[in-house]
Formats: C-alpha cells, structure tokens, sequence
C-alpha cells in the first residue's frame, strides 16, 4: 500500500474515536482523514465550530466539512485504513449493512477495547467470522492512552499489534507526533483480550475503592491482576509475550489507578452501593468493562480457568451477590 496520500477513516465520534481524529491532523504524513460521526447535529456544529459537542468538546477538529459523514459505508469504502473506535456493544449497528466486499483490501485497525456482547467475541474475531478479514489485515490498538490525557497532549504511548507487523507499523507512523510515541507488537489476540481484562480489573478496583479499601490493598489487588491476565492470554493464545510490557501492564495500571478511567468510575459507584443500571445511567458513557465480564466469565467456564477476580466482578454485576462481601472472600484468595 502507497504511503502518499493514504485514506484513513474513522468510524465513531465518542472521546477515544476524538482523540484519534486529534493525533491524525496533528500527524504531518501525508493523507486523507475521512469520520463518521453518528449523529447530523454533532456534524452540524462541528462544521460550524471545529469542536465535537459531547466529546473533548475542547479539543480543535481541524478537519475539512468534506471530511465529515452520516454514513459509516460511505466511510469505509473510500478509505484504505478503517479505524473501528465505538464501544463493543454498538459496533453491529455502526456496521450494519456493510458487505465482505466492502471490508476487503483494507487494513481494519480495532481501537475497541471491548467483546460483542450479542456473540461474546473480540473484534479481532468479529472482523474474521463476519466480513473475512484476514488476520494479515487486522490491527488491535492498545494503550496506556486515556483520550483526555490525549487532548492535553500529555506524553503517551500506543501499542499497534498485529501479525503482520509492517502493516503495524505502516499504521503506527499516522499516529505519531510529539506527545505520542507507537510501540509495535506481534501479539493481537493477547494485546486485544488484555485491552479487555483490563476493564474488568479496573472495575474490580473501582469496587474495592467504593467500598473502603486502601492503596495498600489495591497494590495486592492489581498485582494478582496481571498474574490473571497473564494466565488467561495464555491460555487462549500461547505465545512468547511479556506480560510487563506497557501493552499488558501499562494499560492495566492507567486504567486501574486513573481519575479518568470510567471503568474505575463504574466500579466504585458500585461498591458505594449503586445499582448496575442506576450506575449506567448516571455515568451517561459505556463502561466495557460491565459487559466484558458477562462475556469473559463464559469464557472461562469453558475452558476451567482459575480466575479469582473476574470470577468476583461477575458474581457482584450479574448475580447480585453483595460486593463486601464478595470482595472479603476475594481478599483470602489473594497474594
């Protein structure tokens, strides 16, 4: 694929897709950025003031009106580089009507840090069972980046992995600039399922922290968090990978610790003693983390993994069971 003028689309308009759209136009390389934006007012006002109303509305969209769409197809058929950046659960509607045909000679970038709750599949597999993508043409993009932090142009750095790594890196040279740097990694399915976890993981902290748990404890819950994840991946995958690295680890951290992780958000709204729904409806924005448990917990039913505390988040979020004490009995199980 051509360098010059390469056209590269993005389909949503949330915080992370609007960030996305940031790092592109402050990117020097040469190229055509195309976005679907899902709502006509939201591109009506940003044709008109160059900032997206419901998201990093201080972020300058320094975009062309041409650029903007209502339809996701148009998007995608006139772009050689498909970023998916909506939350997992709304991914099908995005997506709907789209044929194989228009998904093939693609590179198609996951920035989706979630499963589809209708089929319990990461993108990744999706983008497989449902338009043929190869795997060569598959690229999961992963943190620690929070968008906000993003719109600051505070430091950070992204994971782009894939099997085929020139493409990963042929993808990573877009995003960087002088507030993001790009890591290149083989390993999709572990960076895309620790992208994941990792919500899961957040949300189990947000709980603990809701309920009146320390740093102290926090430390030992996050520890034996990346010792799970790294359990699971490999499980899944067998693969040479180091769990340390800011793809696994990082993410985890960012999203366990930061004032700007809604999965950390949800999670102590949670353990503060929130009801599932009435937490979802104050927040007003997807935690993936609520619907990767569901998913994530059939997983490890069908392959007997000994996951502790996907195991508690899912009993507190899908079987009412009291979150103090379901976070008592965790703390036993801990090291």
């Amino acid at each position: 694929m051509s360098e010059q003028k390469t056209k590269i689309g993005v389909i949503g308009s949330g915080s992370w897709a609007t960030a996305m759209i940031k790092m592109l136009t402050d990117n020097h390389k040469d190229k055509v950025i195309n976005w679907w934006v899902r709502k006509q007012e939201d591109i009506d006002y940003i044709k008109s003031y160059q900032h997206n109303p419901s998201y990093l509305s201080a972020v300058e969209i320094k975009l062309a009106e041409s650029s903007l769409f209502i339809d996701a197809k148009a998007v995608i058929q006139q772009s050689d580089i498909v970023i998916l950046n909506t939350p997992a659960a709304y991914l099908e509607d995005a997506l709907e009507g789209l044929t194989l045909e228009d998904m093939q000679g693609k590179i198609i970038v996951s920035a989706i840090k979630g499963i589809i709750p209708s089929l319990k599949e990461i993108v990744g597999e999706y983008l497989v069972d449902k338009y043929a993508v190869s795997t060569d043409d598959i690229i999961v993009v992963g943190g620690p980046c929070h968008a906000e932090e993003v719109s600051l142009e505070k430091l950070s750095y992204l994971t782009f992995a894939s099997k085929n790594t020139a493409n990963a890196a042929f993808v990573a040279q877009f995003f960087q600039t002088h507030y993001i740097k790009t890591v290149i990694s083989n390993d999709a399915i572990g960076v895309e399922y620790g992208a994941v976890l990792k919500n899961i993981y957040a949300l189990a902290g947000g709980i603990c922290h809701g309920i009146g748990y320390g740093d102290n404890f926090q430390a030992v819950l996050i520890s034996n968090a990346i010792r799970e994840m790294e359990y699971f991946v490999d499980a899944i995958e067998p693969q040479d990978r180091e769990i340390n690295n800011s793809g696994y680890l990082g993410d985890l951290l960012v999203t366990a610790y930061s004032q700007f992780s809604r999965n950390r958000t949800f999670g102590t709204m949670i353990g503060k003693g929130y009801s599932v729904k009435s937490a979802q409806l104050e927040m007003n924005m997807v935690a993936e983390g609520y619907f990767a448990s569901d998913c994530i917990q059939e997983i490890i039913n069908r392959h007997h993994l000994q996951m502790p505390i996907c195991n508690t988040v899912y009993d507190i979020l899908y079987k009412n069971k009291s979150a103090v004490l379901a976070v008592k009995e965790l703390a036993d199980k801990l090291s």
